[in-house]
């Protein structure tokens, strides 16, 4: 049987295809924008970053985590900076590719899991940004003690965090129905159920994991805010499924 990592990939390349949203490049308007300063990236779902967030990025190491699709990473080029990319999908690296060609400019494309060692030199980055996407592996402490590593003193981590919210409602988010965590690695009917309803292989991640998490590997938390799916009854009921985060290497 494959791992879930390559399950996630093909399933991530597959809605990639058929249209996500998370997928689609960003147009050569919105990029020439962004390098006349009027842009804004999200790490989850409606709130904009805010601006303050960010340090001049002009000359700065910028990796975007599991960030592929060509929507943060073309923004940030056009604003100055050096821009990684690593994603494990190769259509999102597509999607990146395709953004860079057209604009003319060079970005360094990595394909790798972030569950396993990050393939980077210590003190490599001034910014790490990562947008909702750790909930596609298991562990995520070990994701925070790389992002230290890898982030030069002073550096930030912008981080995108699902609450497990989501996990515990069915399709409708009218009723709950499902247990935390939500690990289909450990439930045999959750996996088939993931697998039949091409979900990919998700995880629910508690604060503890996430934001604990990044304290315990040597971060401080400097700012955080909720928001919302966006779409759905959970979005009506204004019932916050995610949570960003701006950390800093001390």
């Amino acid at each position: 049987m494959k791992n879930y990592q390559d399950i996630n990939a093909e399933t991530i390349d597959r809605w990639t295809e058929e249209g996500w949203e998370w997928g689609k490049p960003i147009s050569s308007k919105t990029y020439k924008a962004a390098g006349n300063g009027v842009w804004s990236v999200l790490l989850t779902p409606t709130k904009p970053v805010p601006k303050h967030w960010f340090p001049k990025l002009k000359g700065l190491h910028v990796l975007g985590l599991a960030s592929g699709g060509g929507q943060q990473m073309p923004i940030f080029n056009a604003l100055g900076a050096a821009c990684t990319v690593l994603d494990y999908s190769p259509k999102q690296l597509e999607s990146e590719r395709l953004v860079a060609e057209r604009e003319g400019y060079r970005i360094n494309i990595v394909r790798a899991d972030m569950s396993q060692p990050l393939p980077f030199e210590d003190a490599s980055f001034d910014l790490i940004f990562h947008p909702v996407s750790n909930c596609y592996i298991k562990d995520v402490k070990s994701v925070w003690k790389e992002c230290y590593r890898v982030l030069k003193k002073g550096g930030i981590l912008l981080s995108g965090l699902d609450n497990g919210v989501n996990y515990i409602v069915d399709d409708e988010e009218s009723k709950i129905v499902h247990k935390l965590p939500f690990d289909p690695l450990e439930d045999e009917a959750l996996m088939e159920k993931s697998v039949k309803n091409d979900w990919g292989v998700q995880f629910s991640h508690t604060l503890e994991e996430q934001i604990n998490g990044q304290l315990e590997a040597g971060f401080v938390l400097t700012h955080l805010y909720d928001d919302t799916n966006g779409v759905g009854r959970l979005h009506e009921l204004n019932i916050a499924s995610y949570i960003a985060t701006r950390s800093v290497k001390p």
